[in-house]
Order: C-alpha cells, then sequence, then structure tokens
C-alpha cells in the first residue's frame, strides 16, 4: 500500500497537472497582454521586412495591441534570432525570418542557440520564387543564350549574393550544377550593395526574389531570364521558369516565416497561425500578395517545420557536394 508520503507527491502532481491544464488557455485568453514585438534580423527594404510592415496592421487590429516591427540588422540575421531565443516565451517577442534561416548551421557552426532547440515555427507566410536577373549589357535574352554565353566563357561572368550559404549564393550555385557552366561568386553584405552592383554592370547576374526584381524588371534597368519556381509566378507570366527552360526539376522557392521563442504556449501559437491564415487569405490582401510575385501559405507550426527540415537537408547536400566555402 501507497505511504503517506507517496500519496501526497501523488495528490501534488495531479493537482499540478490540473493546475497547468487550466492555466495554459486561461493565458493564451489574456494573451496578448501588451505590444507585440516582430523582430527582423535585417534592415528596412528586404522581402521579410516588406512582408512584415504589409501583415502589421492587419495583424495589429486583429490581436487589439501595438504591432511593432523591430529592425536588428547584424551578421546575416543571426543576432536577432539570438535575440528572440533567450526572450521570454510568452509570445509578446516574435522573429520573422526568410530562406537563409534554414542554412544557419551551414553557415555559422558556432552559433550561440539551436535553430532546433530554442526557436519554434509558427508558421510559413508567404512563399515566392528567385528570378534570374542579367544587366541589360549582357548579350543574352533567354536562358539558353545566356547558358552558351557563361559556357563560352567560364569564369569571366560574375554573379552576386547578400552573402555565403543566401538563398541567391545557393540558387546560383545549384544552377551551376545542373547547367555545367562556371560563373564567379562575388558575396556581398546585404541586397541593397549587391543589387546596386548589378544595375551598374560590375556584376552580370544575380538570383533575385520576385518581389525584389519586380520594380528593376519592370524599369527595364535588369532583364530576368527565368523564374525558380515550378509555375510561372502571376506577376512574371512572361518569364520562363528554369524547369521549362531545359532544366525539368529545378525548384528554388524564397520564403517568409515566423517563429517565436521556445515554450511559447500552444495556444498562443496557434492564434497567431489562425490570425496569419486569416490575412493572407483575405482576398484583397491576396491579391497584392499575387501582384508582387508572393504567395500566401500560412500553415501550420508543423508544416512549416517540415519546410525547414526539407530546406536545410537540401542546402546541407548541395554545400558537401559541391564542396562549397560558406565563410
Amino acid at each position: 500500500m501507497p505511504s503517506i508520503t507517496a500519496r501526497l507527491v501523488a495528490s501534488l502532481a495531479a493537482a499540478g497537472a490540473l493546475f497547468i491544464a487550466a492555466a495554459s488557455p486561461a493565458a493564451a485568453q489574456a494573451w496578448p497582454a501588451k505590444p507585440v514585438r516582430v523582430v527582423i534580423g535585417f534592415p528596412p527594404g528586404g522581402i521579410v521586412d516588406t512582408v512584415a510592415r504589409q501583415l502589421q496592421p492587419r495583424l495589429q487590429a486583429a490581436l487589439g495591441q501595438p504591432v511593432i516591427v523591430d529592425n536588428r540588422g547584424g551578421a546575416g540575421g543571426t543576432l536577432a534570432a539570438a535575440e528572440v531565443a533567450k526572450a521570454a516565451p510568452d509570445g509578446h517577442t516574435l522573429l520573422m525570418v526568410f530562406d537563409s534561416y534554414a542554412t544557419y548551421p551551414l553557415v555559422y557552426p558556432k552559433l550561440s542557440f539551436d535553430i532546433a532547440r530554442d526557436l519554434q515555427p509558427v508558421t510559413q507566410i508567404v512563399s515566392n520564387p528567385l528570378v534570374l536577373l542579367v544587366n541589360p549589357k549582357v548579350d543574352a535574352r533567354d536562358l539558353r543564350s545566356f547558358v552558351s554565353l557563361l559556357k563560352s566563357q567560364p569564369g569571366r561572368l560574375n554573379y552576386a549574393s547578400v552573402g555565403p550559404g543566401s538563398s541567391n549564393h545557393l540558387t546560383a550555385e545549384y544552377f551551376k550544377a545542373v547547367s555545367g557552366t562556371f560563373v564567379t561568386h562575388i558575396p556581398y553584405r546585404g541586397g541593397g550593395p549587391a543589387q546596386q552592383d548589378l544595375l551598374g554592370g560590375q556584376v552580370e547576374m544575380m538570383f533575385l526574389s520576385a518581389v525584389l526584381a519586380q520594380p528593376h524588371v519592370k524599369s527595364g534597368r535588369l532583364r530576368a531570364l527565368a523564374q525558380t519556381g515550378l509555375q510561372r509566378a502571376t506577376a512574371y507570366p512572361d518569364t520562363p521558369t528554369v524547369a521549362e527552360s531545359g532544366y525539368p526539376g529545378f525548384e528554388v522557392n524564397s520564403w517568409v516565416g515566423l517563429l517565436a521563442p521556445a515554450g511559447t504556449p500552444r495556444p498562443v501559437i496557434d492564434r497567431l497561425q489562425a490570425e496569419v491564415k486569416k490575412i493572407v487569405a483575405d482576398p484583397a490582401f491576396a491579391a497584392r500578395l499575387q501582384e508582387q510575385g508572393l504567395t500566401g501559405i500560412a500553415g501550420t507550426p508543423e508544416q512549416f517545420a517540415a519546410v525547414l527540415r526539407t530546406e536545410q537537408d537540401k542546402w546541407a547536400r548541395l554545400v558537401r557536394e559541391r564542396q562549397l566555402s560558406l565563410e
């Protein structure tokens, strides 16, 4: 027969479990109790900032509390991620990232946080293809002629990226692998300087997020040769995909997603995901996204976690097979 002490311990444990079960919904109902801060690891003007500021007024209205977009650039976004990883897991500090987040362990082996342990997925907000852009001085009007040009001048043309391990770096290396071409990598510290040198002709080529490429393509300052989705984005109806231009199966999508510190109550995570889903499903908001080449996703935390795992495996394999330096 259990001792009095054992029975007391069991009773206290059961009472504690009941308290936690009851407190969690109560905490979720009280959330948010103060302004919600969405931290971005990049300066204004990039795709993450663009999506965050479009989402901000609608999310603020849905939550009934101020939503503050806080740009904290540095170290490829890892400084912001480290800050949020250490924040209180109460749903009042969030992290918005884009696809480079999945490559952090590859690029930064000495991170002060673990992306799988210290941050938890909330939702993948949007997805969009990258666009292969060239300076108009490049003598190529489509992907096939561009590949022929690259093969005739191996190593003489350059491509820009926002840094080692970024989506435009790894996509370019993926493209080089499937097309059998050699283009020299010129890494920059951010998208702004990279785009300026592409516009100025200092570099000839860059894979850029569809939403950021659009103004340059419309103005004629840059030429779009291909896009990296499996289907043509609405915003680029006349630009073929890499896959349909002779490289079947080639697919890379840039994305923006939302994360929270590990331990954030599941009811809070679910509320956040549900509110974002409502916003991106709104016809007016969805139409605005499509005009920019973006597709609303707002899937479950589990679906976003699966995307992160797939991305990590894909790029880790490319880095290993191509023996890429990410320093």
